[in-house]
C-alpha cells in the first residue's frame, strides 16, 4: 500500500527560507518539476536528498519524521 505523506510543513519552511519552491529546487540541485513531483507523493525523497534539505532549511534531525514523514489523513 502506497503511504501519502503531508508535506504541508515543509512547503512553508521552503517558502520561509526560499520564497519559491523553484529557488528551493536550484539550491537543493534538482529541477522544480522533480521537487513538485516529491512534494505531491509521485516520487520519494532521497535520503540525500532529505539530509540537504534539512541542511538548507535549518531543520534537526529530531525534527525529519514532522517535515518528511507526516502521514496524510
Amino acid at each position: 500500500i502506497q503511504v501519502s505523506f503531508d508535506y504541508r510543513r515543509l512547503r512553508g519552511k521552503i517558502r520561509e527560507c526560499f520564497e519559491t519552491e523553484a529557488n528551493f529546487a536550484y539550491a537543493l540541485g534538482i529541477g522544480r518539476t522533480s521537487l513538485s513531483q516529491r512534494l505531491n507523493n509521485h516520487l520519494q525523497f532521497t535520503c540525500d536528498e532529505v539530509r540537504r534539505t534539512c541542511n538548507l532549511l535549518n531543520i534537526s534531525v529530531e525534527e525529519i519524521p514532522a517535515y518528511f514523514f507526516a502521514e496524510k489523513v
